[in-house]
């Protein structure tokens, strides 16, 4: 028996992920398919910001439940300054 879209999409897994780039700027974002987005980040097609700032390295993530969960997680981690970004990769 085939699950229905409804159930489907509560299995679904959300990202929010920190990757590090080149010129060691750290950008914060939110995926469903992590690896595949790391993938096009370093293909040039994840976020304007990345693109010039190849290659970037995934340096943190979060998994939740839901995608507003992993969207207001997204949110909190955009506020935080630079030191406590990295006191949270560094703590993970």
């Amino acid at each position: 028996m085939k699950a229905s879209a409804e159930t489907e999409s509560q299995q679904e897994r959300h990202y929010v992920y920190m990757v590090r780039c080149a010129d060691n700027s750290l950008y914060t974002g939110w995926t469903n398919r992590l690896q595949e987005r790391i993938l096009a980040h370093n293909a040039g097609r994840g976020a304007k910001y990345t693109k010039s700032r190849r290659p970037v390295t995934l340096c943190y993530c979060e998994e939740f439940d839901s995608k507003p969960a992993a969207l207001k997680r997204e949110c909190e981690i955009k506020k935080l300054k630079r030191k406590q970004k990295e006191i949270l990769i560094n703590d993970c």
